[in-house]
């Protein structure tokens, strides 16, 4: 085997390197497609609810990246549908929202860990591989701002809306006029 094709990062997957990676951003799932089968796992991919339990039944993997919130419902029911199916599962659950209460449920239900987005390749194979007591990462040298933050969280919910306005304000409980002049600026640092 040439080394192009047999990436060595030093990971001690085990002897199943499957993993399913779920996530309706399909950019995001395929970037992040490609660098865990960098990093040496098999992946396979899912874009829905439906998609991920189908294959969380067919085919347990030994890992799994589910994203929280997808359109045809919550990735909490896929990682239920894989403890099931496969006890020694190691799942991370993505969340674009930080919500802790989201994140303590699934946890409750059998995610190993849980990370919000934006996050790295890095970021997830780390939450993957953690075994427990494990230190707690070092914190990031540049973490975002809270406006940062803020102004992240806005853009998505904007894109979402298909960049209407109205129901963008309206889904963030903000008015309309205050969104247009926060879309208007540049994004903090």
């Amino acid at each position: 085997m040439d080394s192009e094709h047999t990436p060595d990062h030093g990971l001690d997957l085990g002897p199943d390197p499957s993993l399913l990676l779920v996530d309706d951003d399909e950019v995001f799932l395929k970037r992040l497609a490609r660098a865990m089968e960098r990093r040496g796992f098999a992946v396979e991919t899912a874009g829905s609810v439906a998609a991920g339990r189908a294959i969380a039944r067919a085919r347990p993997p030994a890992y799994a990246v589910i994203d929280l919130r997808l359109e045809d419902g919550n990735g909490l029911d896929v990682v239920e549908t894989l403890r099931a199916a496969r006890e020694d599962a190691r799942i991370v659950v993505l969340t674009g929202y930080g919500a802790i209460a989201t994140a303590v449920a699934a946890v409750k239900i059998g995610a190993t860990d849980y990370l919000s987005k934006p996050a790295d390749a890095d970021d997830v194979v780390r939450a993957l591989l953690a075994q427990a007591g494990d230190a707690l990462p070092e914190p990031p040298e540049n973490p975002m701002s809270a406006d940062r933050v803020r102004w992240e969280h806005i853009q998505r919910v904007y894109e979402q809306c298909d960049r209407n306005v109205s129901e963008t304000a309206r889904r963030l409980s903000m008015h309309r006029r205050t969104l247009q002049r926060i879309l208007a600026k540049r994004s903090p640092r």
